[in-house]
């Protein structure tokens, strides 16, 4: 495999590399990186944290820092468009860190904040645009920006966009596009519905296929916790409070567990935070940064907050709710033992969660251990059903069962009972009024 020494990237790329310590680049990398600087269009299969942000953002940098072009007021040369305002801030660091050495600028655009500054950055204009779908297309449609002059086009993590309905605006998004650019193309999974949008977006792409290895999951130690529901909240305390954890990442499954969870680890004098989808973006940002910063020691997170974070020092990740797809699992435990670092992943198993367990064990090709401390309660087995459900048999207190039968509707003198359909009394008519003269 090539260093990135030996890939054609220009002096200023090489020195931000070195800067970072990059010397051998990931699998994704190491596949993108040569054809997407040939200008070839990419299909790529990756999960999150493989390094597809520098696989797309070196070859961009390295084509813009070699033009050396002036940025254009409302007009920008490369988009990257991402799923949430966490992963666009994360791209925007990169990009940040990559190009130091260069004479470009980039911009970030999303909701959950005042689109002022963002519009005041575009009008000065911007070589590469990060954006998530819906701010994009309001600034669009505000004539804030034009997409004639674009020479990139990156879709990130386009399985996510469509489980966040961001279909429709894709599609959109799309119909804007120059016919003659560069686009590439970057999702976990494949669905059909995945392979009919980069059909409509790639031209005969470059597939890059990057299987996630089960042995960064093996790395792990994973362990599964069977109990109540009602226990979840105590043994998280009690886990937390161990001397081994350093940081954790407590993932539930809706905001509002996520804040009930975060309230009672801060009743209980834990250092906690929450982030989700109902936070404003300042406030997920310094939920975030709090994190990194490790002013705090637990932060408390949804699925779809949570993608995009990239914190190193992770020694815990703890699934409070086990996930509804087997990909969130290794998504959120691959949060921890990054960069070679050992890590440990928690799993609280209710009864109700058990069948989202066994179809996580057969995604990732293993049984996740369990702790012996709290087994899976073992099933009752069922013999014939009880004698109360067999047909035809007393019930356990001996009283008769009841049978239909034609005889159940006869009289003791074997006549048929009269059955009225309706409960109305027949209507019985008076005597007659006599007539009398006045």
């Amino acid at each position: 495999m090539k260093t990135f020494a030996e890939l054609n990237l220009i002096a200023p790329l090489q020195r931000a590399l070195a800067d970072e310590n990059y010397e051998t680049p990931t699998p994704i990398q190491a596949q993108t990186i040569p054809v997407a600087l040939e200008g070839r269009d990419v299909l790529g299969s990756a999960q999150t944290g493989t390094g597809k942000t520098a696989a797309f953002s070196l070859p961009i940098l390295n084509q813009l820092g070699r033009t050396n072009r002036k940025a254009v007021s409302k007009r920008p040369h490369a988009l990257i468009l991402a799923p949430t305002r966490e992963l666009a801030v994360q791209i925007g660091d990169s990009i940040a860190t990559y190009g130091r050495h260069l004479r470009l600028r980039h911009v970030l655009v999303y909701g959950g904040v005042s689109q002022r500054d963002q519009v005041r950055k575009l009008k000065r204009g911007a070589h590469i645009l990060i954006a998530t779908p819906g701010r994009l297309l309001d600034l669009m449609n505000q004539g804030h920006i034009e997409l004639n002059q674009l020479e990139c086009f990156v879709l990130d993590e386009a399985d996510r966009m469509l489980d966040m309905g961001f279909l429709p605006d894709l599609k959109r998004i799309i119909r804007e596009l120059p016919e003659k650019r560069q686009s590439l193309f970057f999702s976990a999974t494949l669905p059909p519905k995945i392979i009919e949008l980069s059909q409509s977006l790639l031209v005969e792409p470059a597939t890059v296929d990057v299987t996630p290895e089960k042995t960064n999951v093996e790395k792990i130690a994973q362990r599964v916790l069977h109990m109540d529901r009602g226990r979840k909240q105590n043994m998280l305390q009690t886990i937390l409070n161990g001397d081994d954890v350093e940081q954790a990442l407590v993932f539930t499954k809706t905001k509002r567990t996520a804040d009930m969870v975060t309230e009672r680890l801060q009743d209980r004098d834990v250092k906690a935070t929450s982030i989700h989808g109902n936070k404003s973006q300042n406030a997920r940002q310094r939920a975030l940064n709090a994190f990194k910063r490790k002013h705090v020691k637990v932060l408390v997170a949804t699925d779809v907050a949570a993608r995009g974070i990239d914190v190193d020092g992770i020694t815990h990740v703890i699934n409070y709710d086990i996930p509804l797809e087997a990909e969130a699992y290794v998504h959120r435990i691959g949060r921890t033992g990054r960069a070679g670092a050992d890590g440990i992943a928690i799993s609280f198993c209710s009864s109700e969660e058990r069948r989202l367990l066994h179809v996580i064990e057969q995604f990732i090709g293993q049984k996740v251990p369990v702790d012996p401390e709290f087994p899976a309660p073992q099933r009752r087995e069922r013999q014939g059903g009880s004698p109360s459900r067999r047909r035809g048999k007393s019930s356990s207190n001996n009283r008769p069962a009841k049978r239909r039968s034609a005889d159940s509707a006869a009289t003791p003198d074997g006549k048929p009972k009269r059955k009225y359909h309706s409960k109305k009394k027949p209507f019985k008519k008076g005597p007659k009024a006599k007539h009398t003269p006045s």
